[in-house]
């Protein structure tokens, strides 16, 4: 049984409440991992890697099934160019696995955005570390262990 996840350790860390859902078995959609945590799809935060320039990434944060709007995300970075980080990149920068990825528990630090759609909801579950496994815990507590990042309107 996984009782402290990557993600899990780092919130320990900064004192910060939440808890470890672990699913019964392999996720095969957003909406299923809403339906097995006893969320809405809107609870369950995506955390995207995007990449800016070779080496260059950041992460954006969104609730559910919303979907970023590229120009809106581009023009807020002054950059005409904005990509999707490969399946490969995502394990490189984050040391995650698709499905698993989180902003804790990075090897090294990189931007990260935060979509207003994410502060809608009190309750939200994100990526552990772990594939199955989630984080579960209150948007404001999210918040408070991110720090300092911005958080804007980015959604399509």
């Amino acid at each position: 049984m996984i009782t402290n996840p990557p993600v899990s350790q780092a919130l320990i860390a900064k004192n910060i409440p939440h808890t470890v859902f672990v699913h019964d078995g392999d996720l095969r959609s957003l909406e299923q991992a809403a339906k097995e945590r006893n969320q809405r799809p809107e609870q369950v935060v995506r955390s995207l890697l995007f990449r800016e320039s070779k080496g260059s990434y950041l992460m954006v944060l969104i609730a559910g099934p919303e979907q970023i709007d590229w120009r809106k995300l581009r023009q807020h970075r002054g950059t005409s160019r904005i990509t999707m980080a490969s399946k490969a990149e995502v394990l490189q920068v984050t040391g995650y696995e698709l499905g698993a990825v989180a902003p804790f528990g990075l090897p090294q630090a990189i931007p990260i955005l935060v979509d207003r759609s994410v502060l809608e909801q009190e309750e939200i579950s994100m990526g552990s570390g772990i594939r199955n496994v989630a984080i579960i815990l209150n948007s404001k507590d999210l918040m408070k262990a991110l720090g300092e990042v911005e958080v804007l309107a980015l959604r399509g």
